[in-house]
């Protein structure tokens, strides 16, 4: 049978000031949270366990059995932000006339670098040595390859080799990621608008292709 408790067993019993110690999960999640903050100020090469550690209030033996260091907590951090930007840009394209599948595209892109500019401002950044995946080009890459089959069924469409698709789609693909890292600190004019400029350029230039381009300065 219990009893009243007495002052002594009251007061061990109240809260002491200190944080709810946190799960596994959600010091991980805490983790790639300040990690990613991080990474976006300073840069892989200017960011370090004991900062990570430090802003995270825990030590770096912590950051270590999460992620067996900082390259670990960087690969993480960095495809979450490929995978959400992919997922993004494929949802976005939900079908309609070639024109507004680019359209479709470019707003997705500039929307994500909208929302997720710490996550941008990552991907842009150049990565580590050792890192295989995760840079500006290899992410261009992988957004290409979302709508390398868009550009080939045009190409198809109108008569162009389709084999040339895979090179279009890098180039359309890295025009508009490079004016979205432009468009990161700039902001003006807005999304829309700058989506409309590269559309245009874009698919004024596409409707225009010749079979067999030739420069003028190197004639075959």
């Amino acid at each position: 049978m219990m009893g009243h408790m007495t002052p002594a067993e009251a007061r061990s019993d109240a809260p002491t000031g200190r944080r709810a110690r946190m799960t596994g999960p959600q010091r991980r999640e805490q983790l790639l949270d300040v990690g990613r903050r991080l990474f976006a100020e300073k840069g892989f090469e200017g960011t370090s366990v004991e900062e990570i550690a430090s802003r995270a209030e825990v030590s770096k033996p912590v950051v270590y059995e999460h992620f067996g260091g900082k390259e670990g907590l960087y690969a993480v951090v960095v495809d979450r932000e490929i995978r959400l930007l992919l997922d993004e840009i494929s949802s976005a394209l939900s079908g309609g006339s070639s024109r507004t599948l680019v359209e479709q595209a470019a707003m997705a892109l500039l929307g994500y670098i909208e929302d997720s500019a710490d996550g941008f401002r990552i991907l842009v950044r150049d990565s580590p040595v050792a890192q295989a995946s995760g840079s500006f080009s290899s992410l261009i890459s992988d957004v290409a390859t979302q709508v390398e089959h868009l550009l080939a069924a045009e190409f198809k469409r109108r008569h162009l080799d389709p084999k040339n698709a895979p090179m279009y789609a890098q180039m359309l693909v890295g025009m508009v990621a490079l004016t979205g890292q432009w468009w990161l600190d700039a902001r003006k004019p807005k999304r829309a608008e700058v989506a409309a400029h590269l559309v245009n350029l874009a698919w004024n230039g596409l409707s225009g292709l010749e079979a067999k381009p030739a420069l003028l300065s190197h004639p075959r």
